[in-house]
């Protein structure tokens, strides 16, 4: 069955028109030496899929995600890739830590970087996430896709049909 729109619609637009309108402020993050038992609690009892990894100064140095603590070298593992008998990360002495299984790659903008930007940035990179740094390289927010689809707002148009 083919449909065909009104003639009055509406238009989603951007209302944020930088990084710093886009962001949530003070994610959610892991230190580097954080073991990997304590980041599965804090993204389980957050709800978060994700959380950057700092340094001591703030700085994001990595990411952590679920998935990251499911599936290591594209094997599906347990939930606890720690408990593995024949590929172990880390001892009961020296447990893993989140700096031993996170992707040290980090994607970031400035609080001043255009929200248009941000968004064919998440699309060139096919990422779910980029991070907010201050001048100093200091974490200070996240951006999700989630994020950007909660400043979507609607205006009303008339369209020419």
């Amino acid at each position: 069955m083919l449909t065909t729109l009104p003639r009055t619609c509406r238009r989603l637009t951007l209302q944020a028109t930088t990084a710093v309108e886009l962001m949530t402020p003070n994610p959610v993050s892991v230190r580097a030496e954080a073991t990997l038992r304590e980041v599965e609690s804090l993204l389980v009892g957050k709800g978060i899929g994700a959380a950057p990894v700092i340094d001591e100064a703030g700085r994001p140095v990595g990411v952590l995600s679920q998935s990251d603590l499911i599936v290591r070298d594209g094997v599906r593992e347990s939930c606890r890739p720690w408990a593995i008998d024949e590929n172990p990360i880390g001892s009961p002495d020296d447990p893993p830590r989140a700096r031993d299984l996170m992707t040290p790659t980090v994607f970031a903008v400035g609080p001043q970087t255009g929200a248009a930007e941000v968004i064919a940035s998440l699309l060139a990179l096919k990422v779910h996430r980029l991070f907010v740094v201050d001048d100093q390289g200091v974490l200070i927010g996240v951006i999700s896709t989630m994020d950007v689809l909660r400043n979507l707002g609607e205006h009303g148009m008339v369209s020419d049909n």
